[in-house]
């Protein structure tokens, strides 16, 4: 196995196995040993578990906004590139079900705190919610809340109904997810 495969072995492992057993019930050795290598070798890929769950972090969302802006209808209204965001969310989320699991695990931990303390401290880290959120301010169309309210009221409802979809409490046709993704604009424009 070349080094490049290893590495990406070990995140795609992790990834796995964090997505069902959560930080804590993953440890190292289970790691190494779903992925066919000594413990050891892990350490030659990252200093330890934090290094490897926050390097799986970057990777996976770098991944979510890479695909998101393949297509991303630059120069449509802003409703219309809104919809595309949440209707895209929902979407890669529903494909890639250990990923989504993931990402909420790591936004509800202290890594996700840290993460989330960073970003709100570095205005240069910025996507194309936030600057989408940034022209419909400037326009006067969305609520006049602090960019932390703003991202819950689209993305806390996105989360949960893919959630409960994945959990089996829900079936997201497309009529629902569209509707889901304009409920969430509703929630935030004027």
């Amino acid at each position: 196995m070349k080094a490049t495969n290893k590495r990406e072995t070990i995140l795609h492992v992790a990834k796995e196995l964090i997505a069902v057993n959560g930080f804590h019930g993953t440890t190292m050795a289970m790691i190494a040993d779903k992925a066919g290598i000594a413990t050891g070798t892990i350490y030659r890929y990252f200093t330890g578990k934090d290094e490897l769950i926050n390097e799986l972090h970057r990777e996976l969302n770098d991944r979510l906004l890479r695909s998101l802006m393949q297509d991303y209808p630059l120069g449509e209204p802003m409703h219309e590139r809104f919809l595309y965001i949440g209707r895209y969310f929902v979407h890669y989320c529903l494909a890639a079900p250990f990923d989504f699991s993931f990402l909420e695990q790591f936004h509800n931990s202290p890594y996700g705190v840290a993460y989330r303390r960073e970003l709100v401290s570095n205005e240069k880290t910025r996507g194309p919610i936030d600057e989408l959120l940034d022209e419909a301010a400037r326009e006067g169309i969305i609520k006049t809340l602090p960019r932390t309210v703003l991202t819950a009221l689209i993305f806390g409802p996105l989360i949960g109904v893919i959630r409960d979809h994945i959990l089996g409490f829900n079936r997201l046709d497309e009529e629902t997810i569209s509707r889901t993704a304009e409920a969430c604009w509703d929630a935030i424009r004027i």
